[in-house]
């Protein structure tokens, strides 16, 4: 019995200590100057708001305007996915979602990281929303049913 009990106890706390290990990835926060500071670099910066978003505020630059949702709330992982894959030159490589706020970005990126097990996604936290307050610059969205 001693040795049930201790053999039960060590495999809790291997799960206590190594679960973070083996599960899926924590979505982090990024704030405006943290995006910024990924723009020259290897991250794919994803805006998963609505065209008629991108058209009021502009996307921030480098960016691609990628709607997650539809005009409905609905949303096709799988295809959404297969476009993003498109975008990435490896398939871990890190991917920076925007929303308005940042409340969709999040619900999005805990869904790819707990769900999907993608280890390198992020989101801006406080969304376009918190970029412009900062006052930091924006481009016109091109997409493949608008020309720029």
């Amino acid at each position: 019995m001693l040795k049930k009990n201790l053999i039960l106890h060590s495999f809790i706390l291997y799960m206590v200590f190594f679960s973070n290990i083996l599960g899926a990835a924590d979505l982090t926060n990024l704030t405006p100057s943290e995006v910024n500071s990924g723009l020259g670099k290897d991250a794919i910066i994803i805006d998963i708001r609505t065209p008629q978003e991108w058209q009021k505020t502009g996307i921030i630059p480098g960016s691609h305007p990628l709607s997650f949702f539809d005009p409905n709330g609905k949303y096709n992982t799988q295809q959404w996915l297969a476009e993003v894959q498109k975008l990435q030159s490896t398939p871990d490589q890190e991917i920076i979602l925007v929303c308005h706020s940042g409340g969709r970005s999040g619900r999005v990126g805990t869904l790819l990281s707990e769900k999907l097990n993608m280890s390198n996604v992020s989101h801006l936290q406080n969304g376009i929303t918190g970029w412009l307050k900062e006052q930091r610059p924006t481009e016109k969205a091109c997409t493949p049913t608008q020309t720029c």
